[in-house]
């Protein structure tokens, strides 16, 4: 085990056994990787979470998040990986390491999760583009596994049929479970036969979808599969994620039931923000980060801590900057701040003091932060 800070949060590292390794696409890689007996609490997890994986590339040390495409019961990590350059990180875990090696492998993370209900009659919808696949492969893998009553709906982006991955498994599992399963390609780089499925996945195609795929429900002649909808799923790049969330809430379903995950850094709010705060110029900050205790001003409010204390070249930790993956999770110890989204924090978590910088905007003329866990 090898321990290494990682985001502002110390993070533990395993060394796993690679077992399988296959090319999917031309730019897309899968690899499998064994759970010992003596790590296999360690490795619990849950459906849409991810693990970072270290390894060295051109002399250098690693640390890339992968999500994974293995459901729970399935006892492994599996993880779908995309190349983006020929001579990228990604490229050279695919060139350098083959089954029987090693990685150095983190304790799974992440809350793009659901709660699992078995017992319920559920619709859950899943939009996906490219290597955005990969948890909500998990998730209806996990769902079709466990949850008898629920049916799910899957939208799939990609600019063509070539880079499309997972393609086999995906029409497996809609042939293993025709009554609960239906898929869904679309293509913004390949004429199709039915010009409904040629494009991109944004707010115009959502209605569409709504009015020519989701509309008549045979369980409920009163309304349609839209309105029945419990949870939505949407994994991608952060421009698809903003307009999709957006269109979702506009079409009735509530904030707290389209769940996100962002495969890139996006530093944009996903929500528009609807809230004006009074000003408040001179606001004094203290934050302790990694045991060590800083000081600074910023000129007002106007922007979000993280923001601003990034301008001022701070350390502090961040992924996304879009309220979704964590990172920047801190507590309040003085003062008061406004959390405006929050895709990530419990509602307990909120009750401690706990928010997220990247989406928070102060509220008095002075604020103490702890970036460390307690």
């Amino acid at each position: 085990m090898e321990q290494q800070i990682y985001k502002g949060k110390l993070t533990q590292f395993h060394r796993l056994k690679i077992t399988k390794k296959e090319k999917l696409t031309k730019n897309t890689f899968a690899l499998e990787l064994e759970i010992p007996e003596d790590l296999k609490e360690n490795f619990t997890f849950e459906a849409g979470q991810f693990v970072s994986v270290k390894f060295n590339a051109q002399g250098k040390e690693v640390i890339n998040d992968y999500s994974m495409t293995s459901a729970p019961y399935e006892k492994k990590i599996a993880l779908g990986i995309k190349i983006n350059s020929e001579n990228g990180a990604t490229a050279m875990l695919y060139n350098n390491y083959d089954v029987g090696d090693e990685l150095l492998v983190s304790e799974p993370s992440g809350r793009f999760t659901l709660v699992s209900k078995p017992s319920e009659f559920r619709t859950i919808v899943g939009f996906a583009a490219g290597i955005g696949i990969t948890p909500i492969l998990s998730h209806f893998k996990n769902i079709l596994h466990n949850e008898p009553r629920t049916r799910l709906f899957l939208f799939l982006g990609n600019k063509s049929s070539e880079e499309l991955i997972y393609r086999e498994l995906l029409d497996n599992l809609a042939r293993q479970h025709p009554n609960r399963l239906q898929i869904f390609y679309f293509y913004s780089q390949e004429k199709t036969a039915d010009q409904f499925f040629y494009g991109r996945l944004d707010g115009k195609k959502l209605n569409l979808i709504i009015n020519q795929i989701l509309h008549l429900d045979d369980t409920d002649e009163e309304s349609t599969i839209w309105d029945a909808v419990d949870e939505v799923l949407i994994c991608g790049k952060g421009e698809m994620i903003k307009t999709l969330a957006n269109a979702c809430y506009h079409h009735g379903i509530p904030k707290k039931n389209i769940h996100f995950e962002l495969f890139e850094e996006f530093n944009d709010d996903i929500y528009p923000v609807e809230k004006e705060f009074p000003l408040i110029e001179n606001v004094q900050v203290d934050f302790q980060l990694l045991g060590k205790n800083y000081q600074t001003v910023l000129s007002n409010n106007k922007e979000k801590i993280l923001q601003q204390l990034l301008i001022q070249k701070f350390p502090v930790p961040y992924s996304c900057k879009s309220g979704i993956c964590g990172s920047c999770e801190c507590t309040v110890e003085e003062g008061e701040v406004e959390l405006l989204e929050n895709e990530y924090l419990t509602e307990k978590e909120e009750a401690h003091g706990k928010i997220l910088a990247c989406m928070s905007i102060a509220k008095t003329k002075k604020i103490k932060l702890n970036f460390d866990f307690n």
